[in-house]
């Protein structure tokens, strides 16, 4: 394991400021805002990236016991974004919460972000961090930076969760394509990642238009994936949504049937933001997922529907 340095506290923690958190309603039922535990923060040099990242659960060392877990957060977030599901995964997890280029505490990057560069610099952070595999979870852009990580470094997924994140842009609702298309609605996503980016940034709040429009530009651009490639991703996948998310559940279906060894939830009463709005149900289905023994799984009583034989 290679050695990593704590960092200061967070701002919020005793000592620091005013923590930004995501930029959504409260959530009263979720008792998800809280700093990190005492030496959770840190960083390391992944590729030629300074990287922070927050550990959850670890005693150094993960093993078979407490095998590792990594929580890849959404565009314009960061590690805060997954504080409703990490210190349950922590119980039984060693979990790392990297923060990618252009993001909260880690710097942004010379050249465009792309999905593609976010998923190589994940498989340095792995590489770095001493892990030789993980069970990887994804939401939003964190999703699609999962399923990149999957078909370019399948060596480093075990298993793998893709929550929000569809592949293709007819994959996308008519409001999550206005997000990026519109100018009132970019306004309003601007709006919403600043206060997560510009208190923290270590390049300063004067370059978030800078990475703002390098977000922009790849959204614009698409996932890079296609229905197809998913055939290449042969460990279990458990695709996950809102039932009123920017992803159309149709599509999430769509890609559960593309997937090999895929299983379908669809979130009651969320929206895009589910892991923030039932955080203790997510880390329930997380939880479930992540820890299921493949090989003693109950066979299915009634399989009808189109991964079924003879159906579809």
């Amino acid at each position: 394991m290679r050695a990593t340095t704590p960092v200061q506290k967070p701002a919020g923690q005793e000592g620091g400021g005013k923590q930004p958190g995501p930029a959504f309603p409260p959530l009263p039922d979720a008792p998800a805002w809280q700093p990190p535990p005492p030496g959770a923060a840190h960083r390391l040099l992944a590729g030629a990236l300074p990287t922070y990242y927050e550990r959850w659960g670890g005693d150094g060392h993960s093993s078979e016991e407490r095998p590792p877990v990594l929580l890849l957060h959404g565009g314009g977030t960061g590690a805060f974004s997954w504080w409703g599901q990490a210190p349950a995964l922590a119980e039984r997890y060693d979990v790392y919460v990297p923060e990618r280029r252009g993001h909260a505490r880690t710097p942004d990057a010379d050249g465009p972000i792309s999905y593609e560069a976010m998923a190589d610099d994940t498989a340095a952070f792995m590489v770095a961090a001493g892990l030789r595999t993980a069970r990887v979870v994804g939401w939003s852009d964190g999703a699609t930076v999962a399923l990149h990580l999957a078909l370019r470094h399948p060596e480093l997924v075990e298993r793998l969760v893709v929550i929000g994140g569809g592949v293709t842009r007819e994959g996308a609702t008519p409001a999550a394509d206005a997000l990026i298309h519109d100018d009132a609605s970019r306004e309003l996503l601007a709006g919403m990642f600043a206060p997560q980016y510009e208190p923290l940034s270590p390049d300063g709040p004067a370059h978030f238009p800078v990475v703002f429009a390098k977000l922009l530009r790849m959204w614009r651009a698409g996932t890079g994936i296609e229905l197809a490639d998913l055939a290449r991703i042969t460990v279990p996948v458990l695709v996950m949504q809102g039932d009123d998310d920017g992803v159309r559940v149709e599509h999430s279906a769509e890609m559960v049937a593309a997937l090999p060894d895929a299983q379908l939830a669809v979130v009651p009463g969320t929206s895009h933001a589910l892991p923030l709005e039932k955080p203790a149900l997510v880390a329930g289905l997380l939880l479930d997922f992540l820890g299921e023994d493949r090989e003693a799984r109950p066979a299915k009583m009634m399989p009808l529907g189109v991964k079924s034989p003879g159906r579809g």
